[in-house]
């Protein structure tokens, strides 16, 4: 029984990745998957740069430090006016993790230090993170075709080699 339970919950889940894409971004919260519309100014301010990590992907603990050091943004400048920075953290911490994996702040506010993005990567070889095209754990779309999308389902990935 416990293996036919587990095969439903598998299977649930797989649905429910596959359903995951275009303009929202998701991510686990306990046993559920939340799917979150991306702010279009979210999406134009921060994918600037780097992909619009889901807001589920970490604390509103986290999203307030990050907002609040944009001056110092990871070794870069990335600050916004007033209005956008405020309008922004406040979509952020709304749609932050709440339970589940990503509730535990990472170390520096991290993503990819985070507990569950480790054990979700780690049969990542080390030097499949130095690969110029990857370059480092932060770089998603190196190896999560779609997640300019906020769709990061493990049919979805390819490594580079």
């Amino acid at each position: 029984m416990t293996d036919r339970l587990s095969l439903l919950h598998a299977g649930a889940w797989a649905c429910a990745f596959a359903a995951l894409g275009g303009t929202k971004a998701w991510a686990e919260e306990g046993d559920r998957v939340v799917r979150t519309p991306l702010l279009p100014k979210y999406r134009e301010e921060c994918a600037a740069c780097h992909i619009a990590y889901p807001p589920g992907l970490l604390p509103a603990a986290s999203w307030h430090r990050v907002m609040a050091n944009l001056p110092r943004h990871y070794g870069t400048d990335a600050s916004l006016d007033p209005g956008t920075a405020t309008a922004l953290a406040k979509w952020l911490t709304a749609n932050a993790a709440t339970s589940g994996r990503q509730s535990e702040p990472p170390p520096e506010d991290r993503i990819t230090r985070s507990a569950w993005f480790i054990r979700e990567h780690r049969e990542v070889s080390p030097a499949t993170w130095k690969l110029p095209n990857v370059r480092s754990a932060a770089s998603c779309a190196a190896c999560h075709t779609q997640a300019d999308q906020g769709d990061f389902n493990e049919h979805n990935v390819r490594i580079p080699r």
